[in-house]
């Protein structure tokens, strides 16, 4: 079995118990081990909160890429937890049989569209937007749809070169559902793909890095990153340097999930884990939680403005040879000679 040493960590950390298990520490500390694709700074007060109602266990809080964690998992590291932005990642696993079933009062009152077969369960709703840097915008119009963002870009390539920023959709699991999402759903991505692609895009692996490249001015347009990050690093530079669009033609929401993998140890302490985003994801008001909410109201029926469904539906581009189809497809608009 792999171990979780031999990982490609990107940040871990290690909450100590806050005080020591009933029947003092001879049968040693409980430990939850989570790993997730969410950045620590973001998940730290989850953490906190967790730890409030269960001071007796320790977390093990390890961030990867969605494509290492679903790697890890399917290599059998042991994880009391997996919580991740790629759905279909996520969706792969628990159907593959690499996630245990869990039910509880928290997870039955979820809606049918936030978890499947008591196998996998959303706790936020979390749109794709754009990220641009006011500066580069300065005299234009600021686009509203794709078409109008392929215009801009098309018709100012001496303020955009170099300065466009999107997923390596090779590397980044988040960066390819968005990708196949909209490769479903909507006529301009390919268009967009390939205009982007003449201005020698920037690729990341992430939505923070992109977004930090942004509000410094590195980068005149993030695209598709992750509205959560976006806003609360908004939240925190008021300086106006950055702004968000959300495109009013389609819009990417993905459900940020979590799974109890086959390989827990600590069932009962993940259980409480998954309770609590649970309860917290059906939450009234935003409070001061980084992350959003589910919808409470489901998906919206109008196209493309409803989060992605959980379903097996996630799963097609996933296939070994649709996805060398649509990665080639990808290279030949993204990165143009």
């Amino acid at each position: 079995m792999a171990q979780a040493a031999e990982l490609e960590l990107e940040d871990h950390r290690v909450f100590p118990a806050l005080q020591a298990a009933t029947g003092g520490m001879d049968t040693g500390t409980r430990v939850l081990r989570v790993a997730s694709t969410t950045d620590l700074d973001v998940f730290e007060p989850y953490i906190a909160a967790f730890q409030a109602a269960r001071p007796e266990i320790a977390v093990d809080y390890s961030v990867l890429s969605s494509s290492n964690l679903h790697r890890a998992i399917r290599d059998g590291v042991a994880f009391d937890l997996a919580m991740s932005s790629a759905m279909d990642l996520q969706f792969q696993l628990a159907n593959d049989g690499f996630a245990q079933p869990f039910s509880s009062a928290a997870t039955e009152a979820l809606p049918d569209w936030a978890r499947w077969r008591d196998l996998i369960f959303a706790f936020t709703t979390e749109p794709a937007v754009v990220a641009i840097h006011s500066a580069s915008f300065e005299g234009l119009d600021l686009p509203a749809t794709r078409q109008e963002l392929i215009a801009v870009l098309r018709d100012h390539p001496e303020r955009f070169v170099g300065a466009v920023g999107t997923y390596d959709v090779r590397e980044s699991g988040l960066g390819y559902l968005f990708a196949t999402q909209e490769d479903r759903s909507t006529d301009a991505y390919w268009r967009l793909n390939e205009v982007m692609g003449r201005l020698g895009p920037q690729l990341y692996c992430c939505s923070l890095q992109m977004i930090e490249d942004v509000a410094e001015g590195r980068l005149a347009v993030a695209y598709n990153v992750l509205g959560s990050y976006a806003e609360d690093w908004l939240d925190e530079d008021q300086s106006g340097r950055m702004q968000i669009l959300t495109m009013q033609d389609f819009s990417n929401v993905m459900l940020r999930t979590v799974i109890i993998p086959t390989t827990a140890r600590q069932i009962e302490a993940a259980g409480a884990m998954v309770d609590m985003l649970a309860d917290l994801g059906m939450r009234e008001l935003q409070g001061d939680w980084a992350l959003p909410a589910l919808s409470h109201s489901g998906p919206r029926e109008d196209a493309g403005f409803g989060p992605i469904r959980l379903g097996p539906g996630l799963m097609a581009y996933l296939d070994p040879l649709n996805r060398r189809t649509f990665l080639t497809e990808w290279e030949n608009a993204m990165e143009q000679r």
